[in-house]
């Protein structure tokens, strides 16, 4: 099991790309850590990192390794897996990865159900995930599920299921003129300054905002982009500026913002759980089943 920690070790630096945050997150040293990279590097023949005092990088062997790496940990994951399982139920780990404020209403009912199913199945969240990470990492297996919006063109071994389809409307700071307004027609919001998803085409949010806003006849000014849907509202909140989001933010908007709807024609925000084909953990085989009963078909 020696060279199964060597991995371990060499996926969390490779994620990292920083001995003293993957120290934190194997709960050891930094100093041990060097040493177990060290290791790997002796028995392979080959230097993994470049790393100086400022910066750690892969180099080509470990751009090469990385997946291989992935793949034995992942089979290591199921082999436990199977010889935990007892009658009684399902047991281990599932690694879940959602984007934050706009999966308040799809992500709680679903780990509400699955402890309530399986409680001897251990979720592990990881917040922050946007469409494009959610998808790669479902793919190459660091994720075994992921909220995304739902994907025109997902990776070859990724599968997607529908659990939601929200409107989109506007978010506006209380004093615009315009958030008293039962519904606005989005081009009247043509002149403000707007707060944004990232622009590098890895957030489904910002595609749907940008069509929406080109439909309307314009493209919006983006004084300011975030990674955290929630921290988008606070600045709405706090003046910066406006933005669009889907109708199920309207109940957790902070103070000094409004959800307004927005006149037709309407857009919508497609949320989806994406995971991957290849992944045959019985674990993710059972949170499925629960994904089935909790999520009904939507039509597209």
């Amino acid at each position: 099991m020696t060279e199964i920690r060597w991995l371990e070790a060499f996926v969390a630096v490779a994620e990292e790309l920083h001995f003293g945050r993957a120290a934190q997150r194997l709960h050891t040293s930094q100093s041990p850590l060097s040493q177990t990279i060290r290791k790997l590097e002796a028995d392979l023949g080959t230097r993994l990192f470049e790393r100086n005092t400022r910066s750690v990088a892969l180099t080509p062997a470990g751009y090469a390794l990385l997946p291989r790496a992935y793949r034995v940990l992942h089979e290591m994951r199921l082999a436990r897996e199977a010889a935990q399982t007892e009658e009684a139920g399902v047991r281990g780990n599932i690694r879940i990865g959602f984007s934050g404020a706009v999966n308040h209403l799809t992500l709680p009912p679903l780990t509400r159900a699955v402890r309530r199913r399986y409680p001897d199945i251990k979720m592990d969240l990881t917040s922050r995930v946007r469409t494009a990470d959610g998808l790669a990492s479902v793919a190459k297996g660091a994720l075994d599920l992921a909220f995304v919006g739902l994907p025109e063109s997902p990776p070859a071994s990724v599968m997607t299921r529908l659990v939601a389809s929200e409107e989109v409307g506007a978010v506006l700071p209380l004093d615009h003129p315009l958030a008293q307004e039962q519904s606005i027609p989005l081009k009247s919001l043509a002149t403000d300054d707007f707060i944004s998803p990232p622009l590098d085409g890895s957030s489904s949010m910002t595609d749907v905002m940008l069509a929406a806003c080109q439909a309307a006849g314009f493209r919006p000014r983006i004084v300011q982009e975030l990674s955290d849907p929630y921290m988008v509202l606070t600045f709405v909140a706090a003046g910066v500026g406006v933005t669009l989001m889907s109708s199920g933010i309207a109940g957790i908007i902070p103070s000094g913002a409004t959800y307004v709807a927005l006149d037709d024609p309407p857009h919508f925000m497609n949320h989806a759980i994406a995971w991957s084909a290849e992944n045959d953990s019985a674990v993710l085989a059972a949170v499925l089943g629960v994904v089935e009963e909790i999520f009904p078909e939507v039509p597209r």
